[in-house]
């Protein structure tokens, strides 16, 4: 496959450890909510709607590049398109969010998951980012990504968000045999999934895992960890990100995986997660997304110490988690621009 050249090359100069001039910046979740243009689609279609149309999906992965000048578009999409492609019916409830009614509450349930023919259900967003990657005209780099298999798993036997996904942990407990089984499904597919996001021409692509925090450290190494590992292991021709929220005890495994980059959240200081991870691989993150509220001085010198922190080169700015709705796009791009005017 011809190595496509974009015209902002930044975050894969990053990724790869080179020297940059200024570290990139993107946002989780910079195609959403916080911009008035968006809530203009939003009220003419639904939320499958917006992720199975591949012009609406590439619209919505663009916008920020064009309103806040990020150097990274992210595919408009969302996770748990992998549990609907294994069988579950998978909602977006307006002031809910996900809802999983038939989500899986015994090992028996399990049968009904489909893994078959799953990677080649989620032909849709393949298709949208063919449209995304064509409409963005080698820019910048797009970006694709997966929730992590634990964090899949969260959900699919949750059924919904939770502070602390106690069903989701209880059903690996007392079912270890079955939890592992469905662990093992959503990776296989993960794998198929992203590697088609890379032929279909994502630059590199990001693991959530969302909920890996919610484990101590030897269950994160049996129920997350070891899957992340496969996916790393499989997925070909795209560097990979890890995020992992409040997983900082993991990092060294992270560093020793084959991924290029590591997402830190904002509970974590730059030096430490740097001293953690070492210097051998990228860091990414971990501006408080709620701190977007401050006032723009604020947001600029907090941004300064951020890259002070973590260091200029094998960095890429970041917020520590996905930006909120209620965040001023102004301030959104008061963020943005004080990493591009950065001068260490």
């Amino acid at each position: 496959m011809a190595q496509t050249t974009y015209k902002n090359d930044l975050i894969l100069r990053a990724l790869n450890g080179e020297t940059v001039e200024r570290p990139p910046v993107w946002m989780m979740r910079q195609a959403g909510r916080y911009l008035p243009e968006y809530m203009v689609l939003r009220k003419k279609y639904d939320f499958f709607t917006r992720i199975q149309t591949p012009d609406l999906a590439a619209e919505i992965t663009i916008q920020p590049i064009d309103i806040v000048g990020v150097d990274a578009a992210i595919l408009f999409s969302d996770i748990l398109t992998v549990p609907k492609a294994l069988g579950l019916d998978v909602q977006m409830v307006p002031g809910k969010g996900p809802w999983i009614p038939d989500h899986i509450q015994s090992p028996a349930d399990l049968a009904r998951l489909t893994e078959s023919g799953a990677v080649a259900d989620m032909q849709y967003v393949y298709d949208a980012i063919k449209a995304t990657v064509k409409a963005l005209d080698n820019r910048v780099p797009l970006l694709g990504f997966a929730g992590s298999p634990w964090t899949i798993l969260c959900y699919m036997v949750e059924g919904q968000g939770s502070k602390n996904f106690a069903k989701a942990k209880g059903f690996c407990f007392e079912h270890p045999k079955a939890a592992h089984q469905l662990l093992q499904a959503i990776t296989n597919v993960t794998i198929g999934y992203l590697n088609e996001q890379i032929k279909a021409g994502v630059a590199a692509v990001q693991i959530f895992d969302s909920w890996g925090g919610l484990l101590g450290p030897v269950d994160y190494q049996a129920y997350s960890m070891n899957y992340i590992q496969q996916i790393i292991d499989e997925v070909e021709g795209a560097p990979v990100i890890v995020f992992g929220k409040g997983c900082w005890f993991a990092y060294d495994s992270y560093t020793n995986s084959g991924a290029q980059a590591i997402g830190v959240d904002w509970t974590i200081a730059p030096k430490t997660a740097r001293e953690l991870a070492g210097d051998k691989i990228t860091l990414q993150g971990n501006f408080d997304p709620i701190r977007l509220l401050s006032p723009i001085p604020e947001i600029e010198r907090l941004t300064k110490e951020m890259i002070d922190g973590f260091g200029k080169d094998r960095f890429i700015a970041n917020l520590g988690h996905g930006i909120i709705p209620n965040i001023p796009v102004p301030h959104a791009k008061a963020f943005v621009d004080a990493v591009k005017n950065y001068k260490a």
